[in-house]
């Protein structure tokens, strides 16, 4: 061990000799881990045990940070137990299935106490001793019962807890923050304002009165032990996502992630340009590691899953002051999962004929695109030095239409791949088989969208009975397109030269000029629910299905218009739509009844299959 690292080792060490947790270190330096980041392994991992930290060691043995001064973050909760939690988990789950997700769901139920703050590493254990110390003094005046008072606002639902009851809990937050500035040099700010329990936040205003129902049904008076907890972040991740691998994947290339199944990775939404279609990038909570992973392969799981629980005090007079000390020490991660809910399916084709009468919108995703398997250079693959289109692979399309001006114009406007083509046409196949009727069709002017409603037509058997309606205010976002000006789209005259079926008689709502580079967030929903509504008032006689061949972004920007939902925040957004596969589909029905328009199960089962490598047969050639 180096001289400095036996000056950290002793200074740590002496300062918390004679304590329960001194001896963690001992074991982990004599493993030959430096004190440093043994320390924070333990800080790392609740300082529970020594093997769990070794074992956290051992899976960051390759994490270019592990030598990184960086500290957990720590904040103080009043948790609640018992009766009183089972309700408020039960408020969770019925929230999120009736009115969606909103903020609160985020974190499990609290009252905070203390916000975030940073604690060296070799210092944590004086935080357990700054709680105790604090809930100690406290216990004898802490309240039996803490009054909560349902409140209710156009963003807001929660309870307030009021009266002495709150001002003898914002003494022991402020009694933790003295002790945690005396004992672990701690600079901790105690809540001051309106102590309050979130039930909901930042919901939208037309499920207010759903939630207020639900929030009756959660009595304040349930019996509850209430615990002031000690949880620790990673401060890196703060504004990160996070997700859960859902299924094992080993990497093929060097800068991928290996996952395991229960694995939680760190993704920043705003720093994905380097990102094929259906990948992110990612930081491993459980390695340390940054690399690409298969989105498909994880799920969006609450920010607080990757919290650490270190330790608690209970305020109950019936136990003994000793059992307190450390609380549910064992569990690492306040974790609860649901089970997904499933969409509802119509069940027979009975079901699916009654309502052929009915105005429907069916929204579909275009097939694979050729980039998303050959990249960004797919164009200079597939160019011969006189910029002239050959074959390279069975998945490149057998021949691209003629542009004006020539083949660098598909560099941003790339085809359908072989395999794209195929998933359309049997999409289209399954639609026939449906029996839904297809009244109108309506594009994005991108090839591979105009391509995908083609194919679907063909297998319908209406490619020459309907005309193809282009629609620029469908159109991707174009902050996500590469460039500062929108791509060269093919024009009407070079669609029908190449035999696509087009309109030129519709008048679209945003004309292809009016497509402006790098839009906002908001512009871009607001053209989407211009157009949508453009489409279905353009066929009020038509009691079908209007068919909207767009990009994965249109399954939420086009369909929530239509259910009078407000914008997803953008960065929900972005995740959600990496998600959308080749021909997905959302399918919506007008209930003339009520005159809304309702999400139902799309009339044809989705697309799943896997990949297929590249394979160079010279590798088999014996000898070689």
């Amino acid at each position: 061990m180096a001289a400095g690292e036996t000056q950290v080792y002793a200074k740590v060490n002496s300062k918390l000799k004679g304590r329960s947790t001194a001896s963690l270190l001992d074991p982990l330096v004599g493993m030959g881990f430096p004190a440093h980041t043994a320390l924070k392994a333990l800080a790392a991992t609740g300082r529970k045990t020594a093997e769990e930290a070794a074992e956290w060691l051992d899976c960051h043995c390759n994490d270019p940070s592990l030598d990184d001064p960086i500290p957990q973050e720590y904040a103080l909760f009043l948790c609640p137990t018992g009766p009183l939690l089972d309700k408020l988990q039960e408020f969770w789950r019925e929230s999120k299935r009736q009115c969606t997700k909103n903020r609160a769901h985020e974190v499990f139920p609290h009252i905070t106490l203390c916000d975030f703050f940073t604690c060296e590493d070799q210092k944590v254990e004086c935080l357990y001793e700054a709680l105790k110390r604090a809930g100690d003094r406290m216990l004898g005046s802490f309240p039996s019962v803490v009054p909560l008072v349902l409140h209710s606002s156009v963003s807001y639902l929660g309870f307030f807890i009021t009266d002495s009851p709150a001002d003898i809990i914002r003494e022991f937050a402020m009694m933790f923050a003295t002790e945690a500035a005396v004992l672990a040099d701690c600079t901790v700010k105690p809540c001051t304002k309106q102590l309050h329990l979130t039930l909901a936040h930042k919901f939208y205003p037309h499920h207010q009165r759903t939630l207020e129902q639900l929030a009756r049904a959660v009595h304040p008076g349930l019996s509850c032990q209430w615990t002031a907890t000690l949880y620790s972040r990673d401060m890196r991740f703060v504004h990160y996502q996070t997700l859960r691998a859902l299924f094992q994947y080993k990497p093929q290339n060097v800068d991928e992630l290996t996952l395991t199944p229960g694995d939680h990775i760190f993704v920043d939404p705003t720093q994905q340009e380097e990102a094929s279609e259906g990948w992110v990038i990612g930081v491993s909570q459980r390695t340390g590691c940054r690399g690409f992973l298969p989105e498909n392969y994880t799920e969006r799981v609450r920010e607080c899953d990757t919290w650490v629980k270190h330790r608690t005090y209970t305020f109950s007079l019936a136990m003994d002051l000793n059992s307190r000390k450390d609380g549910d020490a064992s569990s690492r991660r306040n974790v609860e999962v649901h089970p997904p809910q499933r969409p509802r399916s119509l069940g027979s084709m009975q079901a699916l004929q009654a309502t052929i009468m009915r105005k429907s919108v069916l929204v579909v995703r275009h097939g694979e695109r050729v980039d998303q398997i050959f990249g960004k250079s797919w164009l200079q693959q597939c160019s011969t030095p006189d910029g002239k289109y050959y074959r390279p692979d069975l998945n490149f399309p057998c021949s691209l239409p003629r542009r004006g001006n020539g083949i660098k114009d598909f560099e941003n406007d790339p085809p359908l791949s072989s395999c794209g083509i195929f998933q359309s046409r049997m999409a289209g196949e399954a639609l026939q088989g449906s029996g839904i009727r297809i009244t109108s069709v309506f594009t994005s002017p991108a090839l591979r969208c105009v391509q995908t409603a083609k194919h679907i037509l063909e297998e319908l058997k209406l490619e020459r009975k309907m005309k193809i309606r282009v629609e620029p205010g469908i159109y991707e976002w174009t902050k996500w397109e590469a460039g500062k000006t929108t791509p060269t789209l093919m024009t009407l005259d070079e669609l029908k030269e190449a035999n696509f079926n087009v309109s030129t008689d519709y008048r679209p709502a945003f004309p292809l000029a009016s497509l402006m580079p790098a839009e906002s967030y908001d512009e871009y929903v607001d053209r989407c629910a211009v157009s949508v509504e453009r489409i279905v008032s353009s066929c009020p006689q038509d009691m079908g299905v209007t068919l909207i061949v767009g990009h994965g972004s249109a399954l939420d920007s086009c369909i929530r218009p239509l259910l009078g939902l407000p914008p997803r925040d953008s960065a929900d957004f972005a995740q959600l739509v990496r998600k959308i596969p080749s021909l997905g589909m959302c399918f919506c029905e007008e209930n003339k009844e009520g005159g809304k328009w309702e999400l139902v199960a799309p009339p044809v089962k989705t697309l799943t299959h896997g990949s297929n490598s590249a394979f160079n047969w010279r590798n088999w050639i014996p000898g070689n």
